[in-house]
């Protein structure tokens, strides 16, 4: 089964009443559940509280909440509150962000970000049974206390994001569902034999498990800006937060284009990062639910397209679509 989601833009909002609206607009278009990141701007558990309180229907969810921000037994009692609130919609996104937003932002050491979301995540299963925690691992060490409310029923499913291998692989072992990003289809194609063989490692029942996928779109009158703003979005994530993403890419088998964006940007060219000249990659398409993307450099460059309501979702600028499968 596939759905249709809506992953709410983080940046040059001009209020919480904007990504509410932004929600409830996603909610009468019929997507299925809205997402919302955490990055260095308005908190999560907020804004997604403002939404869950104005819509009845359509799910909402974190993608993603750092497990560096916020220590895992307030990350399970944020998700049993919001599940609360939400009356059963909520989704916990999970992943652990980057050195540059958790060294720099957070003061916190990166260190090993794969153990740190496998301790995160089963520590806030424990949490959330409403039994007491105990836990001892290389990050952790938790005893005596279980929430302090009735568990959340149901109880919310905690999806992980990941680009690597590794990564990708923890999500189908540990988690309910895995959030994959800026994939090409062949790149997609190899990560869920990771996720697979993490469901299997961990004997889990890939019926209830999800894959989110994300795409960056904008939909606009104007196909050129809406090709520029994609462009400088992804530009800037591949240049400018770090490695991960321009590994991600080279992996794919972009790796010419993915440094030449990250070399540019670095060296305070973002021009040139966002369009590297003479080093464009072969398009790729990925369709799925209706949606049309073409990856030209380390960007989609068509905005993200539908055969319903196509009026009224041009009304709304949507920084990121995906659509989440069951398989």
């Amino acid at each position: 089964m596939t759905e249709r989601d809506v992953f709410l833009p983080v940046a040059a909002q001009p209020s919480v009443d904007a990504l509410v609206e932004q929600a409830r607009l996603g909610e009468a278009l019929g997507y299925d559940t809205a997402w919302l990141p955490e990055t260095w701007g308005r908190d999560a558990v907020t804004t997604l509280t403002s939404i869950a309180h104005a819509t009845d229907t359509i799910d909402v969810g974190t993608s993603i909440v750092p497990v560096y921000s916020r220590s895992p037994a307030l990350i399970g009692q944020t998700a049993a509150t919001l599940q609360e609130v939400a009356d059963g919609r909520f989704r916990l996104g999970l992943g652990p962000s980057g050195p540059i937003v958790i060294e720099n932002w957070h003061g916190a050491e990166f260190g090993n970000p794969l153990r740190r979301t496998r301790e995160t995540v089963e520590i806030v299963k424990q949490v959330l049974t409403g039994d007491p925690v105990a836990y001892h691992g290389e990050y952790f060490d938790l005893e005596g206390f279980r929430l302090r409310c009735d568990p959340p029923e149901p109880v919310p499913p905690i999806e992980t994001a990941g680009m690597g291998p590794k990564a990708v692989e923890l999500a189908g072992r540990f988690a309910d569902g895995w959030h994959a990003l800026m994939l090409t289809r062949d790149g997609l194609r190899d990560r869920l034999e990771d996720f697979e063989r993490g469901a299997d490692l961990g004997d889990r029942d890939r019926d209830e498990q999800r894959v989110t996928l994300s795409l960056t779109c904008a939909a606009l009158d104007d196909p050129d800006e809406a090709k520029r703003l994609v462009k400088q979005h992804a530009a800037f994530y591949v240049g400018g937060m770090g490695t991960y993403y321009r590994d991600n890419l080279a992996r794919q088998g972009h790796a010419d284009v993915a440094n030449a964006v990250y070399d540019n940007w670095q060296a305070g060219d973002r021009e040139a990062g966002v369009v590297p000249q003479g080093r464009r990659p072969r398009g790729h398409r990925v369709d799925d639910a209706g949606a049309f993307a073409r990856l030209t450099g380390p960007a989609v460059h068509r905005p993200w397209r539908t055969s319903t309501n196509r009026r009224r979702k041009d009304e709304l600028f949507i920084a990121a679509t995906g659509s989440r499968t069951h398989a």
